[in-house]
């Protein structure tokens, strides 16, 4: 076909074809489908690292009451860590002024992952009272946020990738639990961990005033 009317005909086809790349382009601008997408496409927002500063204790409560340290134990390490989103922490900050519960675990350790329910549950009912503080050894970043999520982990937890910190406590293999007082007084370490159930007849018995 030839003329004017074939000519028009390539101009109306063009012109539908420019129309519908438009169309797709803005769809694609509207649904965040453009790489690099600032509002992470439809995933949204990438959510903070659990275990991060953001789950730090608040103010210790008026009423906490605890019984005196022994005057003969030997004072805990006082490690500088970062946290999982990069916060730095020193332990003594914490228990300057309220007990601190270690937990040494890594995402692959089935025992630690059997007893972090109760751990989780347990560091929710003390909180501001009794900090628990998780050291992540032996493990990959993604490991131990997948860990952290699935097992509800709301308080903080360092990342030992060189092992320092658990060697600083003697700690071998995950899990283990170390108990310090108020003051950094180290009260007790349990290598292989306890559950915590254990974990709360220990608080009662050494640390908080009935």
């Amino acid at each position: 076909m030839t003329g004017p009317t074939a000519h028009a005909g390539r101009l109306r086809i063009v012109g539908l074809a420019v129309a519908v790349a438009v169309a797709v382009g803005l769809a694609g601008l509207g649904t965040g489908a453009c790489t690099g997408d600032d509002g992470g496409g439809e995933g949204g927002p990438t959510p903070a690292p659990a275990g991060g500063a953001a789950v730090l204790p608040g103010p210790v409560p008026d009423d906490l009451a605890l019984r005196p340290a022994p005057t003969d134990s030997p004072v805990a390490p006082k490690v500088t860590g970062t946290l999982t989103d990069g916060s730095p922490l020193a332990l003594a900050d914490l228990w300057a002024d309220r007990p601190v519960v270690l937990t040494f675990f890594s995402s692959w350790c089935d025992l630690c992952g059997d007893r972090q329910g109760g751990f989780s549950e347990l560091a929710a009912r003390y909180r501001d009272r009794v900090v628990f503080v998780g050291v992540a050894g032996e493990d990959d970043g993604e490991g131990v946020q997948a860990y952290l999520r699935q097992h509800r982990v709301e308080y903080p937890v360092l990342v030992d990738a060189d092992g320092s910190i658990a060697r600083s406590y003697a700690v071998r293999e995950p899990p283990a639990v170390i108990l310090v007082a108020r003051g950094g007084a180290l009260l007790r370490g349990w290598p292989g961990g306890l559950d915590s159930n254990a974990v709360d007849d220990e608080l009662r018995t050494l640390v908080l005033a009935p």
